[in-house]
């Protein structure tokens, strides 16, 4: 394909994010995906070029942008890429005096204003929009130690790998043997503050895919007994063969229906060691991996989502034992989901305390900690022990 070519093709895929963005459709990487399925003239070269102009415009855009077209010519800086607007061959028609232009900015204008509000300042917030590192944990349950080439240490975490960033994690062998998983070293942190020890009992209890059921399952050394649960059934689904794979064996899963999970948890009622609250968060410490996810998120969707951290974590306090804890992260730099649900949950359940997350790398913030990429190279989160009388 030619330079316009490619420019043209990554035009059309940011119309296909925007939209889906507008109206809550797929994820840039699913968008990608398709049409490259649908597009199979593209050779290995031009799919990766057309993927990093894809993404380059998503990061250079703050606000949703009016088109793929004005997304992309925010990037008309680049000289290789403003001459691609030639009108020639399969390149985009030139450039029209006048034509609208996305703007550069790091999100909407209402959420820069909230996180300014919660003290992320310009530099962190600029953070949340670099490329993320490939982190990956060691599984002792499989393996004692890993070798992999051009794998590095990450300090503090004596089970993390931080790899080349193109590295084809699904094809090493360590991986096919289970002896490693892909987890941000911030994943791990969170996984480190829950402290888990062999015997206890614990509940994850919005466990997803299952990455934080495996640590703590390794942490636990595969001893006691973990409820992984959550009311997302195709992603829940992908924990019995990954934890297989890993050799977790004291994993069970449990789908919940929304709105009625005390009825279906009853049973651990004051059951539990610990709980953990990964709760639906919007995401604002994970867009390095997701940077469409700004153009997501509405001041009434984070009202629905944290009002739905809160009555989860009311959930957890009734699960967990008299002297167990709860465990509260959002991967969000939002006080109104870290710092804030905390301190209302301390002001719901009179008796419980904090206590200080054991973890080698944070910020505190509040009750809590704060994790992000400028000052810990990790995605961005917020961690809180809650600590039942």
């Amino acid at each position: 394909m030619t330079p316009g070519a490619r420019v043209q093709s990554a035009i059309e895929i940011l119309d296909l994010v925007i939209a889906a963005a507008k109206g809550g459709g797929a994820a840039a990487d699913t968008v990608l995906a398709r049409w490259f399925a649908a597009h199979r003239f593209a050779g290995s070269k031009d799919r990766r070029a057309i993927r990093e102009l894809v993404y380059r415009a998503i990061r250079r855009c703050g606000e949703v942008p009016a088109s793929g077209r004005a997304a992309m010519l925010a990037l008309a800086d680049d000289p290789a890429i403003a001459a691609a607007f030639d009108g020639n061959g399969y390149g985009p028609p030139a450039v029209a005096e006048g034509e609208p232009t996305a703007k550069p900015g790091i999100a909407p204008a209402w959420l820069v204003d909230a996180l300014t509000a919660s003290g992320v300042d310009a530099a962190t917030q600029a953070a949340l929009l670099d490329r993320a590192p490939l982190d990956i944990r060691i599984n002792r349950l499989r393996a004692a130690s890993v070798s992999i080439d051009g794998a590095e240490p990450i300090p503090g975490l004596p089970d993390a790998l931080r790899l080349p960033p193109n590295t084809q994690v699904e094809r090493l062998p360590e991986h096919e043997a289970g002896a490693i998983e892909v987890q941000d070293a911030g994943s791990q942190i969170v996984a480190l503050a829950c402290a888990a020890r062999p015997g206890e009992r614990v509940v994850d209890l919005c466990a997803g895919a299952g990455g934080k059921t495996l640590a703590l399952a390794a942490a636990m050394a595969n001893q006691g007994a973990i409820l992984a649960s959550d009311s997302d059934r195709a992603r829940l689904q992908r924990l019995p063969p990954r934890a297989e794979r890993a050799g977790v064996t004291i994993a069970e899963t449990r789908l919940l229906n929304p709105n009625r999970e005390t009825e279906a948890l009853a049973d651990w009622s004051e059951g539990a060691d610990l709980v953990l609250v990964d709760a639906p968060c919007s995401g604002t410490g994970t867009w390095r991996r997701n940077p469409e996810a700004r153009w997501r998120l509405t001041p009434d969707r984070l009202a629905w989502l944290t009002a739905t951290q809160g009555r989860l974590l009311d959930i957890a306090a009734d699960l967990v034992r008299p002297g167990g804890r709860v465990v509260h992260v959002v991967c969000s730099l939002l006080d109104a989901e870290g710092r804030d649900q905390a301190d209302a949950f301390l002001s719901r359940h009179p008796g419980w305390h904090v206590s200080p997350p054991p973890v080698p790398a944070g910020t505190p913030h509040g009750l809590g900690i704060r994790l992000d990429p400028l000052h810990h190279g990790t995605d961005g989160f917020f961690v809180a022990v809650l600590n039942k009388p």
